[in-house]
């Protein structure tokens, strides 16, 4: 396996003298003794923090099997030589191939039961090469470094500057470019604290932060490797949204298990725009709503629609070239043909776009956008599901739905776009259950379908996170971004933003003083400057942490936020920059379609169930490694450059590069029960 700087290189040949150390035979013979299995599971000991939670977010969305021994639990397990590690089929085997612990002293050394824990323990990492994450300690000798009073710091960290040393970026971080800034909240509130320790001997820092007058640094995040036994030291407090530890978590999993494990994860990030060929309704600054919407009465002039126009559909194929970027059209065609024949039969947006069809892809948003769910009852506010005379909801029909789906397929085949059948987004994600007014999916939604191919159907994630069936198909989530479908400038978006974020008493809504999922702004927002000082960080900002949370869910804007005042695109070029600047070329962004991500959450799901049944046996000998998983479900495995998968009499490169290792979702090769990979010697 590919190993990263001298320590973790000894550290790993602990794992193949395993086997004379478990079974204390004469050194004469010990060459004959059977090298240890190492099971492909992190064994967690949660103290309730943060930091432990955090690691155990980046273990569950990624697939990492893990157990858990809460210490909270008077009737846990005792964690002693017979828990950690076995004899099986006459060769020994460690149950756990890495260790996570709240830090350094996981049971309390000053008890009886809590030293002879600690004790077990570190035999058995010194007996197996295993190794050992301190989730989250302070700066002190026994970890390996100086206390902060020694050249050191102690205190807040929001918008530090830290930086990965040679080693973290040769070692377990050779993903990142470098930088690694810390979230800056301040001055309202402090989120990261931590402790920057000058490295002892036997220490080697990967992540460090200018100290004392800036000309020495002190280690946030190193490796301390004593005793026969290695830990990686973290000296800050993190959470499992924070960006730092987000960016860090890869690292501190590959270094945990030595780069192989079950598992994988991508950064992804992919852009849908909804409503393309039609127009949106614009926000009235006035009124407060949007005309057209039930909601918006009192009197007023209808607003001017937002369309795209030739020029906006240049510029943004123009923008994607330059960016390295695709954007998913997510089309209404029928919608773009009543707005040709409303202007004399001439159409210069949809020109523009068929000349440029090949480079976007293409996505059925349905013909002309109309609610697919229940009949809706626009008499009251808010509406209401429609009642036939016997008091039951009245459904749009199947045939109306499916010709919907299939005219605007058809329209798009004609006009040579490259879309997928299978995939689909109705209009308002209508035909889906909507809470409050319609509690459940339209009945006749999951007939039309699978009369027209439809397998991915998108979902809003607000509304429901997870995937889930509809029929024959599955849903795939879809953030939405705060970049809103009824604004072509940024002055109009900061007045609707205002309006929803203020308090009563500051001119707003109010909303967000009674919807315990929002928060108030200090103060409204300056229309001419609040979009790009204010909105457009904070979209960037939550978009670009579910690219570093390994989550493959589209994020969606609509065709009026590439018109007029193109405002999509300062959120979208942040992201890529700052991503950029985070990251090495060898882990790009992934850019799934919509069938792909729909895939990836199927895949995940399956495994999840897998592993929640002990379905899955995974486990290293020497540098084979063996994965049996239940017949259908393909595991998700990371190793390190250079693997090869096992076949029946060859063996064939494994996986995709990636972050520097290998990985993918992987199935035993034909006329084979199990996944066998050879590591690189």
């Amino acid at each position: 396996m590919e190993l990263h700087g001298s320590r973790m290189g000894r550290a790993a040949a602990a794992v193949v003298a395993a086997a004379s150390l478990a079974t204390a035979v004469p050194a004469a013979s010990a060459a004959a003794a059977p090298l240890p299995r190492i099971d492909l599971t992190v064994l967690v000991v949660d103290d309730g923090g943060g930091a432990v939670d955090a690691i155990v977010s980046e273990l569950q969305s990624t697939g990492v099997p893990y157990r858990k021994v809460d210490l909270t639990d008077p009737g846990r397990p005792v964690v002693d030589a017979a828990f950690l590690s076995d004899t099986l089929d006459g060769r020994p085997r460690a149950k756990y191939q890495g260790v996570v612990v709240p830090d350094e002293d996981p049971f309390g050394a000053d008890t009886a039961r809590g030293a002879d824990e600690n004790a077990a323990l570190f035999a058995y990492e010194r007996t197996f090469g295993i190794r050992q994450v301190d989730a989250h300690t302070w700066s002190h000798p026994r970890v390996g470094l100086e206390y902060v009073d020694v050249g050191g710091y102690a205190g807040a960290l929001d918008g530090a500057p830290s930086a990965l040393t040679a080693a973290g970026r040769s070692g377990p971080f050779h993903y990142l470019d470098g930088p690694v800034a810390f979230e800056d909240n301040s001055p309202t509130v402090t989120e990261s604290y931590g402790y920057a320790g000058r490295p002892r001997e036997g220490f080697t820092s990967y992540l460090d932060t200018p100290v004392g007058d800036g000309t020495a640094r002190g280690s946030l995040i190193g490796e301390y490797a004593h005793d026969g036994r290695s830990e990686l030291v973290v000296t800050f407090a993190y959470n499992r949204h924070q960006r730092q530890f987000r960016v860090l978590a890869r690292g501190i999993v590959e270094w945990l298990t030595q780069g192989v494990h079950l598992g994988q994860s991508r950064q992804y990030f992919s852009v849908h725009v909804d409503d393309v060929f039609a127009p949106d309704a614009r926000w009235d600054t006035d009124r407060n709503c949007t005309p057209g919407d039930f909601d918006c009465t009192g009197a007023g002039e209808e607003t001017a629609p937002i369309r795209m126009t030739a020029d906006d559909a240049a510029y943004a194929a123009a923008w994607q070239r330059t960016a390295g970027f695709t954007l998913d059209m997510v089309h209404n065609a029928g919608a773009g043909e009543e707005w040709r024949a409303e202007h004399g039969g001439s159409d210069p947006l949809t020109d523009r776009l068929l000349a440029d069809k090949a480079q976007y892809r293409w996505i059925n948003h349905t013909y002309t956008h109309p609610f697919l769910g229940c009949v809706q009852d626009v008499s009251v506010v808010p509406w209401q599901c429609a009642k036939d005379a016997a008091g039951n909801t009245r459904w749009t029909s199947r045939a109306e739905i499916s010709a919907q789906i299939r005219d605007n397929h058809d329209w798009a085949v004609r006009k040579g776009l490259a879309v997928d059948r299978a995939e689909l987004v109705t209009g308002e994600h209508s035909g889906l259950r909507t809470l409050p007014q319609q509690p459940v999916d339209n009945p006749n939604l999951a007939g039309a379908l699978a009369d027209n191919g439809v397998t991915w159907i998108a979902s809003d994630n607000s509304r429901e996170p997870q995937q889930r069936p509809v029929g024959a198909a599955r849903t795939v989530p879809r953030h939405p971004m705060n970049v809103y479908y009824n604004v072509g400038t940024a002055a109009e978006m900061t007045d609707e933003y205002n309006w929803i974020y203020s308090s009563a008493a500051d001119g707003g809504s109010g909303v967000c003083e009674t919807d315990p999922s929002s928060t108030c702004l200090p103060e409204p927002l300056d229309t001419a400057t609040g979009y790009a000082s204010y909105i457009v960080p904070q979209e960037a900002r939550t978009a670009l942490g579910h690219v570093v949370a390994n989550d493959p869910r589209p994020h969606y804007v609509h065709q009026s936020n590439l018109a007029e005042e193109r405002i999509l695109y300062p959120v979208l070029d942040k992201v890529l920059a700052d991503y950029r600047v985070l990251f090495a070329q060898n882990t790009p962004l992934v850019n799934p379609r919509q069938r792909d991500t729909g895939t990836e959450l199927a895949r995940r799901a399956a495994w999840s169930r897998a592993l929640a049944q002990g379905r899955v046996t995974a486990y290293r000998i020497g540098g084979t490694v063996t994965v049996k998983a239940p017949s259908g479900v393909a595991a998700p495995v990371t190793a390190p450059d250079g693997t090869r998968k096992q076949l029946l009499l060859t063996t064939t490169a494994f996986g995709t590069a990636y972050a520097g290792a290998r990985s993918a979702w992987t199935t035993p090769a034909p006329l084979q029960s199990a996944i066998t990979l050879r590591l690189p010697s």
